[in-house]
């Protein structure tokens, strides 16, 4: 059921019904803005991962800063941005399944839409799908830069897959995908830098095997938040595709050299019970943030530690009972993990100096197919 709006334009934050997300729009904006000055000047396109925000209004809010376009990993999240008018559409993900891949092939005919493989059988899957619909689809091989998730070895192995698309009538090859998914949260930034020089040399190694191929690869794609920067300075990626720069949550503020963005993402929760001296309970527990990240941050309140989550409930610790928040008190808590947190609510609630300035719908919450 679609959840009612919690808020309306106009009111305080603290009347806000909880929990909601609230979106703090100037540190959103400011991160937007901050990423389009990193690649203003660069050869270096943004491709924003919309798996973050599921939102065709925040991807077009990016795309009017420079974004070439967004990348998904569902079908349905494709769906939603295509539908909401984004003309260019990657699924950095291999699709299975003949519904799914008929459901991606009708979305060729308003939007560009591209997608990864990693095995032959993807690929003529992707023809038989391309042909029945009448268009022809970009596809990219993904290879395994350091993952180990999906994606063929680099070099031959990814170029015979290359050459299989290329032969192929409905498809047309472009590109790799060489995303480093689990180094983005090491926390010593030496060793992460190390894993990425890894990735850039997988990648610049397989893109030069495919020009001796005659194979041309226009887009090499990757990178998040936590390591946009090195690929952008590697001279070999084309697009990068973070998404959690938007909100910044609190599992990426844990790295060492912590990206330099802002938190702009919350769940506002209210102050249910303060019935012990050095403890207090709020109305945001699992169902309201998940916690595979790590425990959320409460944000502006030093000494006041979230410590246990149940369903419904939200444990806090205060060091100094006098720190302790007041019953019926709203309380910004910065998420570990941003984007499924997102996909727990209908709506963000704009906030721009404590009053609701906007309400957007979290457009593609629960796209799992």
């Amino acid at each position: 059921m679609l959840q009612s709006p919690p808020a309306e334009p106009g009111m305080r934050e603290d009347e806000v019904d909880t929990p909601a997300l609230i979106l703090d729009l100037d540190a959103f904006e400011h991160n937007l803005d901050t990423m389009a000055g990193f690649l203003a000047g660069t050869n270096v396109k943004l491709r924003a991962h919309a798996k973050t925000h599921k939102s065709p209004v925040i991807a077009r809010l990016q795309m009017d800063r420079g974004a070439i376009g967004q990348c998904v990993q569902k079908v349905g999240e494709a769906e939603i941005l295509a539908w909401g008018g984004v003309p260019d559409v990657m699924v950095t993900n291999q699709v299975v399944g003949a519904r799914k891949l008929a459901r991606l092939a009708a979305l060729a005919k308003i939007s560009r839409v591209s997608i990864c493989v990693d095995d032959p059988a993807q690929v003529a899957a992707i023809e038989q799908a391309a042909e029945a619909a009448g268009v022809r689809i970009p596809v990219l091989v993904e290879i395994d830069v350091g993952g180990k998730r999906c994606g063929v070895q680099a070099g031959p192995p990814a170029v015979a897959l290359a050459e299989v698309i290329a032969a192929s009538k409905h498809l047309r090859f472009y590109g790799i995908q060489a995303y480093h998914g689990s180094a983005q949260h090491i926390r010593d930034p030496q060793v992460r830098a190390t894993a990425i020089a890894s990735a850039v040399e997988a990648s610049r190694r397989t893109v030069e095997q495919l020009r001796q191929r005659g194979l041309e690869c226009p887009v090499v794609g990757g990178a998040g938040s936590g390591s946009f920067q090195h690929e952008l300075a590697s001279g070999v990626y084309t697009e990068l595709q973070a998404g959690s720069y938007a909100f910044m949550d609190a599992d990426y503020a844990r790295n060492t050299e912590a990206p330099p963005f802002q938190h702009a993402l919350f769940v506002l929760a209210t102050v249910m019970s303060a019935s012990s001296p050095q403890v207090a309970v709020v109305d945001a527990g699992h169902k309201a943030m998940p916690t595979d990240s790590g425990f959320p941050v409460v944000s502006g309140r030093p000494g006041v530690s979230y410590v246990s989550a149940s369903d419904e409930h939200g444990k806090l610790t205060v060091e100094d009972p006098a720190l302790r928040p007041r019953l019926g008190e709203k309380l910004r808590l910065i998420p570990g993990h941003c984007d499924p947190t997102v996909d727990r609510y209908d709506w963000y609630v704009g906030v721009r100096k404590g009053r609701v300035e906007s309400l957007w719908p979290v457009a593609a919450r629960g796209a799992m197919a």
